[in-house]
């Protein structure tokens, strides 16, 4: 595709949005006025778009589309969830539509033209038989004129078309042609100074701009009906007849226009003629001081004041307006769009970056000269502030992720019988943006089972005592370095009975075990498990939710689920801020390195020789009266060689537990960039990742989710030995 297809199949894609959004919104509030505006103007544009690209089954479907939505801005047809259930299925058409066009095929296969066929003949219902569009004169002319009086007694309208109207398929002489058979166009100036010069011409972008003095018997509303088409696409200003002089300082505030003089911005509001802007320009040039003057001209706003042309106050927010489009442009001059390809390529090289500055510290370490030291550290801490920077930029608001759920609830609570509200909060929170490309499955997993397990018919709940509409949540929030994303129900919550006896059943587990509850829900992960007694089309297979773990661990995030009885489920995701580069603590056992990431490292502590004696014993420490059990890396990893003669213990923290890593160095702080393991090394436990140290030496990134697991694990295995031993009762 060239530049302009691109740019066609990337607009429509976001207009689709917007009418998906707008239906969603219709449908709760059917009384909306300008939501059925803003539809009709994203049908009209997608149409428009989709003429100027030559995309002829686009504007085909999208034309009938139009027409309906024409009726219903009219008030001929009336909202209803049968017509927005119709339009969303539209809207659903053109999606698949503009794939076909951006695939390159001339035109659609034929189940997808019976599909069109069916919805046209569907949308042709709500189409009355009279139903025409205003009479209009195409081949009238319009006499335009580069100046003349303003018209007392006309309506005095002002409009800046945007640059992307002729590539939506508009043209501004229609919209004039079209404003004719309403009245009679007294005066019109065209406005042609925003167009650039040489080079940075566009040749399909519009540059115009319209002051026109218009006599008519209708309204102002008819009048801006004229150009509903380009609404959202351009700034239109309607001054009654007569207007009064806070309009046209409104006006005035209001023009687009950059590199304005006073005098222009007096002509293109109506407040000045060009004959008035003439004088005052001859008489400003006639009072110029003598050349040997350092003097400057008398101001034009003075002369046009002295000579009673206009107000004062107009030409002080002609001044005003100055001072406002210079600090606009010098703003606009700040944002720079940057495509995500490039964003990436920067990322790995500052990675890279990382990892030879930090070779280049080990270096100055072991030549011990202060000097390079020093150098070596401001460089490390530049380093550390352009590798803030760059990963910013890749940190999106995971809100748009959860928009797209709005459709979802409304399609399958209607599938199900059920009343469903979807309550998102959170949606501000940033996280990388490729974990949000990836988290988008996952949810939608959880999305659907909430709605098909979790939350129950409404006769039920109006039993239960609940409100007869359910509620799915949507949550987002950051804790302790990762960004925690809940999607939470009121339903019945889970049944630990039945889960229990589906997984005794299957040989999951066996009757002699103890689990905890939260223990008994992480079952419904395991590959092929469901409770379901019907299998329907949203789940019941026992396909899915393992799927959706296995999705959050390849993130190296973790997925836990708790319960309440009678109350609802909330299933908690866990996932790293960025998945590229990260603060981290290096520690060391028997020669090699690991890196733990440095915001789940709490404290390090020395382990005391009573402590050590007891290792074999037991794996916890009584740390200021608290319990923390701990894991030796040492034996976790297997090394071989002599023990240490001090050991510490690093406490982390992830999801409220703590725990304890024995290691038997403490090298200090170290940015990690991560490197992701290979297939090969997929079986390892307690593993994330791995980095590059500044010696060329690998270190592994330890999975500190997994390795507090392992810890609260062999910590409850001792207890249960040593219960068992000394003849006590085992605690349930």
């Amino acid at each position: 595709m060239d530049e302009l297809q691109q740019a066609f199949a990337q607009e429509s894609g976001e207009q689709l949005e917007h009418i998906e959004d707008t239906l969603l919104l219709l449908e709760k509030n059917p009384d909306d006025r300008e939501a059925v505006n803003a539809l009709f103007r994203y049908a009209h544009t997608i149409k428009g778009a989709a003429g100027v690209v030559e995309c002829g089954f686009i504007v085909e479907f999208t034309h009938v589309v139009e027409n309906v939505l024409d009726e219903l801005r009219d008030g001929a047809i009336a909202v209803t969830p049968d017509l927005i259930a119709l339009l969303l299925n539209c809207k659903d058409h053109i999606g698949a539509l503009l794939g076909v066009f951006v695939d390159g095929a001339e035109s659609p296969d034929e189940e997808l033209l019976a599909r069109g066929g069916r919805l046209t003949e569907r949308l042709r219902a709500f189409l009355p038989a009279s139903a025409s569009l205003p009479a209009t004169t195409p081949d009238a002319d319009v006499e335009v004129s580069g100046g003349g009086p303003v018209g007392t007694d006309c309506w005095h309208i002002s409009i800046r078309f945007g640059t992307g109207v002729l590539r939506s398929g508009m043209d501004p002489l229609s919209f004039l042609r079209y404003l004719a058979t309403l009245g009679e166009i007294v005066h019109l100036t065209t406005l042609c100074d925003s167009l650039p010069l040489g080079d940075e011409k566009d040749p399909e972008s519009c540059y115009l701009g319209l002051e026109i003095d218009f006599n008519t018997t209708v309204d102002k509303a008819r009048i801006e009906k004229v150009f509903e088409f380009v609404r959202d696409d351009c700034l239109l200003r309607i001054l009654p007849p007569h207007s009064k002089l806070g309009e046209y300082l409104q006006l005035i505030e209001s023009l687009p226009e950059d590199n304005m003089r006073l005098g222009e911005i007096l002509l293109k509001t109506g407040v000045l003629t060009e004959q008035e802007l003439a004088e005052g320009l001859r008489m400003q040039a006639l009072n110029q001081p003598p050349a040997d003057e350092a003097a400057p001209p008398p101001p034009l706003g003075e002369i046009l004041v002295e000579r009673q042309v206009v107000q004062k106050e107009l030409v002080e927010a002609a001044v005003a307006k100055q001072a406002q489009v210079s600090e606009k442009k010098a703003l606009e001059a700040k944002l720079v769009r940057v495509h995500a390809d490039k964003l990436d390529k920067l990322i790995n090289l500052v990675g890279e970056l990382v990892i030879a500055g930090a070779g280049a510290q080990m270096l100055a370490l072991r030549c011990g000269d202060g000097t390079l030291q020093e150098a070596t550290s401001l460089i490390s801490r530049l380093v550390e502030e352009i590798r803030d920077g760059a990963l910013k930029l890749r940190m999106v608001q995971i809100g748009e992720t959860f928009n797209r759920f709005h459709r979802v609830v409304r399609d399958v609570s209607r599938e199900l019988g059920k009343e469903i509200e979807l309550v998102i909060t959170g949606a501000e929170t940033e996280l990388d943006k490729t974990v949000v490309e990836k988290i988008g499955d996952p949810l939608m997993h959880l999305v659907r089972n909430a709605m098909d397990h979790g939350l129950e018919r409404p006769e039920t709940r109006v039993q239960r005592g609940k409100p007869a509409r359910g509620t799915l949540r949507l949550n987002a929030y950051h804790d302790s370095g990762s960004i925690v994303i809940e999607v939470s129900d009121d339903g019945g919550g889970l049944n630990r009975d039945k889960i229990l006896a589906k997984a005794i059943e299957r040989g999951i587990v066996s009757a002699e075990q103890s689990l905890s509850d939260r223990e008994i829900y992480q079952l419904i992960f395991e590959p092929g498990f469901s409770t379901a007694d019907q299998v329907s089309n949203l789940s019941g297979r026992g396909v899915g939710m393992d799927v959706v773990r296995k999705n959050i661990e390849s993130l190296r995030g973790t997925i836990e689920l708790d319960s309440t009885p009678g109350e609802g489920a909330t299933v908690r995701i866990r996932l790293p801020l960025t998945l590229a580069i990260i603060d981290g603590f290096l520690v060391g056992v028997s020669g090699a390195s690991y890196v733990i990431p440095l915001d789940m490292v709490l404290e390090c502590v020395e382990l005391s020789e009573a402590d050590r004696r007891m290792a074999h014993q037991r794996s916890y420490i009584n740390l200021r009266g608290e319990v923390l059990p701990f894991v030796r890396l040492r034996d976790h990893f297997e090394h071989e060689g002599a023990m240490a003669k001090r050991e510490n213990i690093v406490v982390v923290h992830y999801a409220g537990q703590k725990a304890g890593i024995v290691v038997d160095e403490l090298l200090g702080e170290f940015q990690t960039v991560i490197k992701p393991l290979g297939r090969l090394f997929a079986h390892l436990k307690g593993i994330s990742g791995s980095t590059i140290l500044g010696s060329g030496e690998v270190a592994l990134i330890l999975d500190v989710p997994a390795l507090i697991q392992r810890a609260a694990g062999n910590e409850a295995q001792t207890a249960s030995l040593g219960a068992r031993q000394s003849g006590a009762p085992l605690l349930q």
